[in-house]
């Protein structure tokens, strides 16, 4: 795959965020300097990707932890009954932090069954979550759809829901396979001791 096609698969990953405009400067309409000099490299045939990968990466990481940050004021569960994860393997990394945001700020028990796999495992770290002691945990590096390319940026987006031991081994090598590394839900507390075990 050359250049241009990772550059458009890498625009098509970051169209999930498209909604999020940067405000034109006042009075002038224009987008602020650092909003050009990323239009600039993107649209230049001679743009490397790790250019806007210097670029984005603070950007997005400051966007996972804000979208992870619980609203000023708790909504009111309706109900009090757990909220069940089962066999989830994952997907688009910002929909899951938005879903993690909004698990938060349910006040519900939020239990982890059967498989967690890929961006599901963000749910762990959740201080409302536990993990069932039948349950397998899966990581292993975000890719884009339908290929084997490791984008820029989101395994350290990731990598920001994770603690100790599980923390530590995603940003040596983890976030850089493609093979899943499984975890029973005893291994994964010998790894990270904060998690709750479900009753």
């Amino acid at each position: 795959m050359g250049a241009g096609e990772i550059r458009a698969q890498v625009g098509r990953v970051l169209g999930h965020c498209r909604h999020i405009r940067p405000r034109p400067s006042p009075g002038k309409g224009r987008l602020p300097p650092v909003g050009l000099s990323l239009a600039a490299m993107w649209l230049s045939p001679g743009a490397r990707l790790s250019q806007i990968d210097r670029m984005l990466k603070p950007v997005l990481i400051a966007l996972s932890v804000l979208l992870s940050l619980p609203a000023a004021t708790p909504v009111e569960a309706q109900s009090r009954r757990p909220i069940d994860i089962s066999n989830d393997s994952g997907g688009n990394v910002l929909e899951t932090i938005q879903r993690r945001n909004q698990l938060q700020r349910s006040g519900r028990q939020v239990r982890i069954r059967g498989y967690c796999r890929s961006a599901c495992t963000i749910y762990l770290s959740l201080p409302n979550a536990c993990l069932d002691p039948k349950a397998r945990v899966g990581f292993h590096a975000p890719r884009l759809p339908g290929t084997k390319i490791i984008p820029p940026m989101v395994g350290d987006i990731m990598g920001q829901f994770y603690r100790g031991e599980i923390r530590r081994r995603w940003f040596a090598s983890w976030q850089y396979s493609l093979d899943m590394q499984v975890l029973t839900a005893a291994e994964y507390r010998r790894l990270d001791p904060q998690i709750k075990i479900c009753r």
